[in-house]
Order: C-alpha cells, then sequence, then structure tokens
C-alpha cells in the first residue's frame, strides 16, 4: 500500500488588520501546524511564528516520535520558546498564541491542541471537528448556561481560556484518529470560521475540480468580510 497526501495552505492577512498574526507550517515528516497569534501589534505575530519555529527546528533535529506524547511535548517546547522570549524581552508580556497541530503516520493521525484554532476531518460527506475551543463561551455552552444562538453573539465570545506562551503549564488536548482513503482534514484559524459556514467550507473541499482548495478558502473568508487573518491548511488522503 503506498499512502499519498494532497497537501494545499494559505495564509492571509485579511480585509480589515494591519498584521498577520497568524503562522502556518506544512513540515517533513507529514506535520502541520496553525497558530494564531494574539496580544496586539507586533507581539502576536511574534509568539505564533516562534511556536511554528521551534517545532520545525526540534522536527529538523529527528525529533520523535510524533505520537499524542511527541506533539505534547512539541507544544510544551514551544510554550517555553515564547516564555523565553518575554523574559528577554519584557515589552512582548501577554503575547500568546492558539496551536492546532497534525501528523499523519501510515494510517494514523495524531493531533495536539490549544485554543481556538481548529481541527476538522470530512469523512463521506460527513464534516467532523476533532478539537474543542478553549474559549469562554464554550465552556458556558458546555454547562448549558447559554444557547448555541446566544453563543454567536455573546460580547467574549472571542475570549481564550488556554493559549500557548501564557503560563509555565500548558494545558493540551491530544488523541488519535484512524485514517482511511478519502479522508480530507483541515487545520484552520478562525479567521476562516467566523467568516464562513460550516456548509460553504465543506463544498469547497469536496469540489473534485478544485485544485487549491486552501486558497478558495481563503477567498471566500475574504469575500464574507476577511475580518481577521485567516490561515488554512488542507490534507487530502489517499491510498493506493
Amino acid at each position: 500500500m503506498i499512502v499519498l497526501l494532497k497537501v494545499s495552505h494559505n495564509t492571509d492577512i485579511g480585509l480589515v488588520r494591519e498584521l498577520n498574526e497568524d503562522s502556518i507550517l506544512c513540515a517533513s515528516p507529514d506535520v502541520f501546524v496553525v497558530a494564531d497569534g494574539m496580544g496586539g501589534h507586533v507581539a502576536g505575530e511574534v509568539a505564533s511564528h516562534i511556536f511554528t519555529a521551534t517545532v520545525q527546528r526540534k522536527l529538523s533535529s529527528g525529533y520523535g516520535p510524533l505520537d499524542e506524547t511527541g506533539l505534547k511535548s512539541l507544544v510544551v517546547e514551544g510554550n517555553e520558546a515564547i516564555l523565553e522570549s518575554i523574559r528577554e524581552y519584557p515589552e512582548r508580556n501577554g503575547m500568546g498564541t492558539t496551536a492546532t497541530m497534525l501528523h499523519i503516520e501510515e494510517q494514523t493521525a495524531f493531533w495536539a491542541h490549544v485554543g481556538d484554532s481548529r481541527l476538522y476531518r470530512l469523512r463521506n460527506g460527513v464534516m467532523e471537528k476533532i478539537t474543542v475551543d478553549h474559549t469562554y463561551v464554550e465552556e458556558l455552552l458546555a454547562r448549558g448556561a447559554i444557547s448555541i444562538a446566544e453563543a454567536m453573539e455573546h460580547p467574549d465570545r472571542h475570549k481564550l481560556m488556554r493559549a500557548v506562551g501564557v503560563d509555565k503549564d500548558v494545558n493540551v488536548d491530544t488523541g488519535r484518529l484512524e485514517v482511511q482513503s478519502g479522508d480530507v482534514f483541515l487545520l484552520c484559524t478562525d479567521g476562516l470560521t467566523n467568516m464562513v459556514t460550516l456548509q460553504a467550507i465543506q463544498t469547497i473541499l469536496e469540489a473534485a475540480d478544485c485544485q487549491d482548495k486552501a486558497g478558495a478558502l481563503v477567498d471566500v473568508a475574504k469575500a464574507g468580510g476577511g475580518q481577521d487573518n485567516i490561515s488554512v491548511i488542507v490534507v487530502e488522503y489517499y491510498e493506493e
């Protein structure tokens, strides 16, 4: 059996922001990362880039294994790198980043996640959200304190409860999934999901004639307003 991965990726400043605080990484061996920086002018951009650069450096040195434990350790390494930058440059205090990671190894997908960027899997016409948003509103929803409609308009809907680079100890969600031929994985920042419906995203992912699905998703997010930075990685998995 031969495993084939078709990957498209894109990151865009959007139509409103002055800086692109997102950072993405597609690295060998089949590791994919989206990071959405926070912390205001310049600092958010720094945090997300420190994170992806740290992951890239560790992978280049032969880091492994890349199972749940390995990916969690990479997040911890990125967390420490951001904190070290803050210690060196105190004006960066308050910066941080989301981090959503995917590694595909043969017929298994491993993932790690902190924040409100997202990982989805499309299989047989069904979009499944793999990650949980670490936001205040998501916690309210889980407790049944508000409705989905109220969540969409809640003034604190963008308030993160977890991020990388904020505390010495970072709480990382991890997991693994069995993969089958035809599965499509989507990693994205909230600049996509806040602008585009899940149905519209699925339509693009299922479009057989679309050669650049990440680019198409960025375009539709900008058409919807482009109010935030938009970062997308699409990974299509095939077996021969």
